[in-house]
């Protein structure tokens, strides 16, 4: 029982409130520029560009389980965004590390493992997962609807007519809408709470709460936040996802720094960081020829330097 209010609602529930602070676009802005500063100190991109091929890898399995379910492919990469924040833990905590005048690489990220919040971020990434998966159904849905229960055969003639049937427009508005709806959801509900767990271990109810405030606080920056997050993604997604690499850690770590300018800080209760991080965590076997090929680069880049 104990564990679960822990999860829940943190060691201090009734001792240490959340502030909300008000923010405005130039907070975004400073954010993301932030965010591209804490980038291109500690370039993670090797890690993403990993990530997301071997995404995209499960992705192409699932569409053949599917049976060819080529209307998914939409709702699949556009639904990512959804778990992002909960993807990008680990570069929170390199940007809490880089701020706190701590020296910081890849095998921080995997300090999170260790820390006190794990399972209320867990608890919370689950959460999104589900979210990802309605609207995964939802899209099915709006389909069969319009197409009927058999799936496309072939990619040319389903986007010729998306295109240019009406029930092609109809499929692209109302998905747009849905989407969106589920989109902000998840916006509101995770713009400041992984974060805010990782720092100060709240909890999943009030970190949550805390992000659902400041987005009712700042309803016109949370909305300029997830418009800067969606126009990123998308341009990232363009040439074959490529460019995921790029802006998937910028905006990690921006959204660090956003929550630093979001949310009053309590040092009183912030969680103190370990000075090995995750350099245990990060010697999976499994994983050791990738470890060592980001450490040679990390090698080969400080000789540039000199």
């Amino acid at each position: 029982m104990a564990s679960a209010f822990h999860v829940y609602f943190g060691p201090h529930a009734l001792d240490a409130p959340v502030t909300v602070r008000k923010i405005g676009a130039k907070d975004c802005f400073a954010a993301l520029t932030e965010g591209f500063d804490d980038f291109m100190a500690m370039p993670t991109h090797p890690v993403f560009i990993g990530f997301f091929y071997a995404l995209a890898g499960v992705v192409l399995v699932s569409l053949t389980s599917f049976a060819n379910a080529l209307h998914l492919i939409f709702p699949l990469a556009a639904g990512f965004a959804l778990i992002g924040p909960f993807v990008a833990v680990g570069l929170y905590e390199m940007s809490r590390r880089r701020e706190r005048g701590l020296s910081a690489s890849w095998r921080d990220a995997f300090a999170v493992f260790r820390s006190p919040a794990l399972p209320s971020i867990i608890a919370l990434g689950v959460g999104l997962f589900a979210l990802f998966a309605a609207w995964i159904w939802a899209a099915h849905v709006l389909y069969g609807w319009l197409y009927g229960p058999k799936p496309p055969s072939a990619v040319v003639p389903f986007l010729r007519d998306v295109l240019t049937s009406g029930r092609g427009w109809t499929l692209i508005v109302l998905g747009c809408l849905i989407g969106f709806c589920f989109a902000a959801l998840a916006l509101c509900l995770s713009v400041v709470s992984f974060p805010l767990m990782l720092d100060r271990d709240v909890g999943l109810v009030p970190a949550v709460v805390a992000s659902l405030r400041t987005a009712r606080d700042n309803p016109g920056a949370v909305a300029l936040w997830g418009l800067i997050v969606a126009v990123t993604l998308v341009l990232g997604s363009l040439p074959l996802f490529i460019g995921l690499a790029l802006v998937m850690p910028v905006l990690g770590h921006a959204t660090w720094r956003l929550y630093r300018l979001a949310i009053e800080r309590d040092p009183a209760h912030e969680l103190p960081i370990e000075r090995q991080g995750g350099a245990g965590l990060a010697e999976a076997p499994g994983l050791r020829s990738v470890w060592i090929s980001l450490d040679l680069r990390e090698f080969l880049r400080g000789k540039g330097r000199v």
